[in-house]
């Protein structure tokens, strides 16, 4: 249980920008280049190498904000970053996936899906700030990023994990069927989630016409 009695507020703005919380963030997003470097290796090393950063990298996401909440370490550029290093680790990991062809056929439109929605809400998101409105984040839509980096962390695995496995199932590519099929189910959640903002933001978006 970590331990969080004792910590107050970092008053200082370096000291800010250095705290626990902010620190893991940046390392999310110097996770991204070395995912990608994990995906030239040769062999099936580079893909348990890329789903380990992965792991790492998507618990530093929980741990960065439940940090700052309990330690009252919020930050301008916490709140800037994080959604950031979000988006970088899934597109990244996507666009990778597709290349390797671990993500193919119709699975391309889920992956277009998940990564459009990213993109539309930001630039919702970016506008109704101006307006100073603030579209809170639905439990629904946390347990879609969490559904979707467990169908990365699968498809990551993929060919890898489909040899691990063989030996005790057939040969059938369970790893990667199991990651597909979970990629489908947090793509159309996606979906829905992104109906949902828009129709939050939509009365303020008239308002502005």
């Amino acid at each position: 249980m970590i331990e969080t009695s004792g910590f107050k507020p970092v008053p200082d703005r370096t000291m800010r920008a250095m705290s626990l919380p902010n620190v893991l963030t940046y390392g999310r997003i110097v996770a991204v280049p070395a995912l990608v470097l994990c995906f030239y290796i040769e062999g099936y090393v580079g893909r348990w190498l890329a789903l380990a950063i992965f792991i790492a990298a998507s618990v530093t996401d929980y741990l960065d904000g439940y940090l700052a909440r309990v330690w009252q370490q919020t930050s301008g550029l916490g709140r800037l970053l994080d959604p950031i290093a979000d988006k970088l680790l899934v597109a990244t990991s996507l666009l990778l996936l597709v290349a390797e062809r671990t993500i193919g056929g119709a699975s391309l439109l889920a992956a277009i899906v998940i990564l459009t929605r990213e993109i539309a809400v930001s630039g919702l998101r970016e506008f109704l700030a101006e307006l100073q409105v603030s579209v809170p984040v639905t439990r629904l839509a946390k347990w879609k990023t969490t559904l979707q980096m467990v169908a990365i962390g699968f498809l990551i695995a993929g060919p890898a994990g489909d040899r691990l496995i063989k030996y005790y199932f057939a040969d059938l590519g369970l790893v990667t069927y199991v990651g597909l099929l979970l990629l489908w189910i947090s793509a159309l959640i996606t979906l829905y989630t992104g109906y949902d903002y828009f129709r939050a933001g939509l009365r303020h978006l008239t308002e502005d016409m």
